[in-house]
């Protein structure tokens, strides 16, 4: 699946809070926007975007597939009625107002869910992704070892990500869960997809994930290329990562975008303890 060229430059500087960038993207068929997970304007931006494009599916990690059907066009208007109907405080991700606007920038969208359940997760870390996904493991690429470079790059990352907490033999475990994950939200975004074709003539899908998801390399990016690789129809595809203060110049998305980060405690201190 081919990068979509000649899209409108996203602006891919620093911004304030109250600065939010609205970029508008054209040409694509699924949208990944990436996030830090607790970063506000991170959401803001995200709401922005969507606003702009007007998909007809909006894919949410944070949400599993069943609870996701529980958000209507009439009860996604009051965020705290909201809140309650996916049982957000239970779900351990940041605070609900952040995500919010998401939910009302397309308030026709259909909401799709791709989180994965703990014990599956779990599993994975065990078993491995395929081994949990099942059978359409193959359909991702699930079936397939990784590279070698890119499997070291990985148990890098995760280690860095858990403050080099982690026992060395948990790693691989932890790279088969993020496999896991991206399968999960790269399967969800072909089901918005396929049904943003059947109510409209120019179908649109948001993914919004972490950044780690949104990667082009490996991330959904990557697994939708597999899975559409012999698709004349196969959907173009956008990746936006979103960074804290500076972008890296070899970030692996289509377009990135940066934003001061909030205060928050060293997340390493959770490892301390």
């Amino acid at each position: 699946m081919a990068l979509v060229c000649g899209l409108l430059p996203l602006i891919a500087s620093v911004v304030q809070a109250d600065d939010v960038p609205a970029p508008r993207l054209e040409g694509a068929g699924i949208f990944i926007l990436g996030e830090v997970h607790d970063n506000p304007t991170h959401h803001a931006t995200q709401a922005k975007i969507v606003a702009d494009l007007k998909p007809q599916a909006i894919v949410f990690e944070m949400l599993e597939p069943d609870v996701a059907l529980r958000v209507t066009t009439e009860n996604r208007t009051n965020a705290a009625e909201l809140e309650a109907l996916l049982d957000w405080n239970e779900s351990g991700w940041p605070d609900f107002s952040m995500y919010h606007p998401i939910f009302t920038a397309a308030p026709e969208a259909a909401i799709f869910g791709a989180a994965v359940p703990r014990d599956d997760v779990r599993r994975a870390v065990s078993e491995g992704a395929s081994a949990v996904f099942g059978g359409a493991a193959s359909l991702f690429g699930l079936d397939q070892a990784l590279p070698e470079d890119e499997h070291t790059q990985r148990v890098d990352l995760q280690r860095e990500a858990h403050c080099n907490a982690l026992p060395e033999d948990l790693l691989p475990g932890m790279v088969e869960a993020q496999r896991l994950r991206d399968a999960a939200l790269a399967r969800a975004a072909v089901a918005a997809y396929a049904h943003a074709q059947a109510v409209s003539d120019e179908p649109k899908v948001v993914v919004i994930a972490g950044n780690g998801h949104a990667r082009e390399d490996w991330g959904v990016p990557a697994l939708l290329r597999t899975y559409y690789a012999n698709n004349a129809e196969a959907p173009n595809h956008y990746a936006v990562g979103q960074f804290e203060d500076t972008i890296p110049e070899d970030a692996p998305y289509s377009n990135s975008v940066s934003a001061p980060a909030p205060e928050r405690e060293d997340p390493c201190l959770a490892f301390a303890k």
